[in-house]
């Protein structure tokens, strides 16, 4: 597994994406032969919606970081893999402060992956799960 875009993040030689940022992206550890990450994210009183819980479309998007980078930790050099498919169930209300993401890749092919991971309250407490399905291909998008 490659893990130079974990590694580099790890150590601050290179910082998230707008997306990661803008989520309270904060990647604590991975383990390259597990194949699992955790990921920290701060949930900002603007992500609240009217019942005062963090909005499920960016529950969602916690949960495509956590998996989409526990599949771009296994790719090689020059792979992409978007997310192709993402299910989502929610368990219990999110809210303002520290979420922690744990994902794991479930299968690995040389053309897709399989994901999954839940969002954890800092009681202990399950917010949501998720399975992905990531199409890896040879080359990134281009805008």
């Amino acid at each position: 597994m490659t893990t130079t875009w974990a590694h580099d993040l790890l150590e601050g030689r290179i910082t998230p994406p707008p997306a990661a940022v803008l989520l309270g992206f904060d990647l604590r550890a991975f383990d390259p032969g597990a194949r699992t990450i955790e990921i920290g994210f701060t949930a900002r009183a603007e992500f609240l919606n009217l019942a005062g819980h963090v909005q499920g479309g960016l529950l969602c998007a916690m949960l495509d970081s956590v998996l989409g980078s526990v599949v771009v930790a296994t790719l090689d050099e020059g792979e992409w893999a978007p997310t192709t498919d993402l299910h989502t169930q929610f368990h219990s209300p999110g809210l303002a402060g520290p979420i922690v993401g744990h994902g794991r890749v479930t299968r690995r092919g040389r053309r897709i992956a399989f994901a999954s991971g839940e969002l954890v309250a800092p009681d202990g407490r399950l917010i949501a799960t998720a399975v992905a399905t990531s199409a890896i291909t040879s080359s990134k998008p281009t805008t």
